[in-house]
């Protein structure tokens, strides 16, 4: 039997509340064009200089408390504790999977590592963004992206951020110069207007060197056309919130703030960006930060679009603002009440010592309708919705044992020293992943519903702990809770949960299947608002075990980084899923075969990450 939670309206508290916070207008300014263009693959199969010095390990915010600072100057640790749940993980493994169209592997280390001629960092984890419409699927993931057709033939890519940007490379392996530091991509396709967004995070250098200057921008690309491959047009937005470029002064210490972990959503009028906003040269975290941006400015590629920004560390506002995530709506359903409103949904059980919370907080922008005319008329209101009890997840998750050539090379005498340049280092085989915190997940609006997940700490079946996904349908209308569970397996973690819905109301959980039997696996389960989760599909199984730098000592810090969000589209009655897993295994013997760290162009010397992307037929 599953684990399920199906709560009726009367068993919840749910509680309105109407803020008096007055949002800040801005206006951002068009930059230039852009074109995707496919960059050459190659460069030195390692050299000395591999992460990124301003960057550690190599990624944005993973919101974990024990995660201090992967940039080592910005402390973005928010997990006050771990809970210990005693929900059993006892779902089912469904034997088929009649509802798979099909799939292909997306963009993994190699691409990431050896684009644009070799010009960039090892970065891992990827953090897939991934959007679908118009016969197109376009993936994004730190920090290169990619442009398929549906049937999954590859039209553009791999093409480096810091290209599709127009900045120069992440680091010119020539002359040294650092290009402009980006991060945690995200993207969306927009129905009502046929037009795709993409959005990432920017971090400025003080020059071409490494330091990071404080200034930081959400650069945002949205096409021309509906056909992704052609010219796009970039808006940036300043996010340090300083008082400088335009931007409110948020008193961040140390001078800049940052617009960390962005991510994108959609209402009729407005494109939603929101940040996780922490102090970039110092300690403190500021609560998140809503962004509503004129959809038709965008779209018809003005020259000084009106923007709208809510401060989530604003005190009138109760609830703990951390990863406000904004709704997608599919196939250009959205709420038309109060002129046009935006759902966004929110957890806080990282503020409490326990790890454990058992509310969630439904945000709704309102009056969207009025952003090109009136702007300040756009309001904010925030509800709490008692839920069934979540909790941070407490432990690491074990992988299945095989072959792991960088581990391998490190605890072999004279292999690390000659092949990679650093030290021998003895570490176990394979290594644990770190799971997710309990932060929200992809939220969508669909049929009239708020869906979302996020991760929780799950018993298994020996009696450990692991991650689960829970689950969330809301009647954001009233107080109606349609749906509320965790889904997990009695052997095995589900982490990085994100859900897309049709039209109709029929939504797929995607996620990274892992454990002592899985391979870091491709999965997913079907979503709906009357029974809640089915049973875990494998769309595509792990080749073998994640074998990469993170958590390394020397390399990547402390935390062995597997992911910090997946990505999941609906497109008509189609879901397309974009998952982390491994899709390849070598041995050590392949690893040493030049050229050098490749086995055959499946990874890199730092990392073997890959995606999968798969279709859902509902």
């Amino acid at each position: 039997m599953k684990t399920r939670l199906l709560v009726a309206v009367a068993a919840m508290a749910f509680a309105t509340c109407a803020l008096a916070t007055s949002p800040t207008t801005l206006t951002i300014q068009r930059g230039n064009t852009t074109v995707p263009t496919t960059t050459p693959l190659g460069g030195a199969p390692l050299t000395s200089l591999e992460q990124d010095p301003a960057m550690s390990s190599g990624d944005a915010d993973s919101g974990d408390g024990g995660d201090l600072g992967s940039k080592p100057v910005v402390n973005r640790g928010i997990a006050r504790g771990r809970g210990n749940s005693n929900r059993m993980g006892n779902a089912l493994r469904a034997k088929s999977s009649p509802e798979l169209l099909g799939g292909f592997d997306g963009l993994n280390f190699h691409d990431q590592r050896y684009a644009n001629g070799g010009n960039q960092f090892s970065v891992e984890p990827p953090d897939q963004g991934l959007c679908a419409g118009n016969g197109f699927v376009m993936e994004s993931v730190n920090d290169v992206l990619a442009i398929y057709s549906s049937a999954g033939n590859k039209l553009v890519g791999p093409v480096d951020l810091n290209t599709f940007y127009n900045y120069p490379a992440a680091i010119n392996r020539s002359t040294g110069a650092y290009g402009p530091s980006i991060t945690d991509p995200s993207c969306y396709y927009d129905q009502d207007t046929k037009r795709w967004f993409q959005v990432v995070l920017t971090l400025d250098r003080i020059g071409t060197t490494s330091a990071l200057s404080g200034t930081n921008h959400l650069d945002i690309a949205v096409s021309q056309t509906a056909d992704p491959t052609g010219a796009w047009t970039i808006y940036h937005l300043p996010v340090q919130n300083n008082g400088t470029q335009g931007t409110p002064d948020h008193g961040c210490q140390g001078g800049f703030c940052l617009g960390d972990y962005p991510h994108i959503g959609a209402d009729a009028n407005a494109i939603f960006l929101t940040t996780n906003e922490f102090a970039l040269f110092g300690d403190g975290f500021n609560g998140a930060q809503i962004y509503a941006i004129s959809k038709q400015g965008l779209v018809n590629g003005a020259a000084s679009i009106n923007v709208v920004l809510f401060n989530g560390g604003d005190p009138s506002i109760p609830a703990p603002a951390f990863t406000v995530w904004p709704a997608i709506s599919s196939g250009g359903q959205h709420a038309a009440a109060h002129g046009g409103t935006e759902y966004l949904l929110s957890s806080d059980a990282v503020f409490y010592d326990s790890g454990t919370s058992n509310t969630i907080w439904l945000w709704s922008v309102s009056n969207t309708s009025a952003i090109d005319t009136t702007p300040a008329a756009v309001a904010l209101n925030v509800s709490s919705i008692a839920v069934q009890e979540y909790s941070v997840p407490s432990s690491l998750a074990h992988q299945k044992p095989g072959s792991t050539p960088l581990r391998d090379c490190f605890a072999l005498t004279g292999c690390a020293p000659t092949y990679l340049g650093y030290p021998n280092i003895v570490y176990p085989a394979p290594r644990d992943l770190a799971v997710n915190d309990s932060r929200m997940q992809q939220v969508s609006y669909a049929n009239g519903k708020v869906w979302g997940t996020l991760d929780t700490d799950v018993l298994l079946g020996d009696g450990s702990h692991g991650s689960g996904i829970n689950y969330f349908v809301i009647n954001p209308n009233s107080s109606v809770l349609f749906a509320n569970g965790t889904l997990s397996l009695p052997d095995a973690n589900l982490t990085y949960g994100a859900a897309a819905v049709t039209q109709s109301g029929r939504g797929v959980i995607a996620f990274t299947v892992v454990g002592p039997n899985d391979h870091p696996s491709a999965g997913y389960a079907s979503l709906d608002a009357k029974i809640g989760a089915g049973d875990v599909h494998i769309a595509a199984a792990g080749a073998g075990p994640w074998d990469g730098f993170t958590g390394i000592p020397y390399l990547g810090g402390d935390r062995p980084r597997w992911g910090d969000y997946g990505a999941a589209a609906a497109d008509g009655n189609t879901i397309w899923l974009a998952s982390e897993y491994i899709a390849q295994t070598c041995t050590l013997a392949q690893y040493l075969t030049p050229p050098l760290f490749q086995c055959g162009g499946t990874r890199g010397a730092l990392g073997n990450w890959a995606t999968r992307i798969s279709a859902i037929g509902l």
